[in-house]
């Protein structure tokens, strides 16, 4: 009784830990503090379109010395916007903003705020799944990498996020740019 206690904590601290959507790869543990306007993001977290409608505020928890790369990205999607049920389930690519860097020290929480000035190579666009019937939340999955050094988009990752937003393949995009695999992330939900 007590050992399978202990194997019970264990799991539900494993998943805990996990700070991207169950089954999403790659795994990362450690959060991306996303704020909309005064809601901060746990994930999972349920938002209405409307809250989610301006570009969030992104941060670290502790220092954040280097520059940083973050994306949006509905797992739930479809390959039919105007009418979802009659499309394939697929990943769709909102947003790639890259140059956030801190935009100051970490606050009395312990957060620091990342900032860029750039607005690409994928500008912000907000979550707007359609109405369904019945009404499914969409998976809004945040993720922060590190950026390297004088980075340049490779020309293969550069055309995965301009002409393959609809089934767009993480894995395929980290290896394509030449990226680490996230540090940071967070999920939120919006309903249609």
């Amino acid at each position: 009784m007590k050992g399978s206690r202990i194997l019970s904590a264990l799991a539900l601290a494993g998943l805990s830990a996990a700070q991207t959507p169950e089954g999403f790869t790659p795994v990362v543990t450690q959060k991306l503090e996303v704020t909309f306007g005064t809601k901060s993001v746990t994930p999972g977290l349920a938002l209405q379109k409307t809250e989610t409608s301006r570009q969030p505020t992104i941060g670290l928890n502790g220092t954040a010395t280097g520059t940083y790369i973050w994306m949006l990205i509905d797992l739930d999607a479809s390959t039919n916007f105007v009418n979802p049920k009659q499309g394939q389930p697929a990943t769709y690519l909102h947003t790639v903003i890259r140059d956030f860097k801190a935009s100051g020290t970490a606050s009395a929480d312990g957060i620091t705020t990342l900032k860029s000035t750039a607005t690409g190579p994928v500008a912000w666009f907000a979550p707007a799944p359609q109405p369904e019937s019945p009404p499914h939340p969409h998976r809004y999955t945040n993720l922060l990498w590190e950026q390297p050094e004088n980075w340049q988009i490779p020309t293969s990752a550069n055309q995965m996020l301009q002409s393959q937003k609809t089934g767009f393949n993480v894995p395929k995009f980290i290896t394509a740019a030449g990226l680490k695999d996230p540090i940071a992330a967070n999920y939120f939900n919006v309903t249609g």
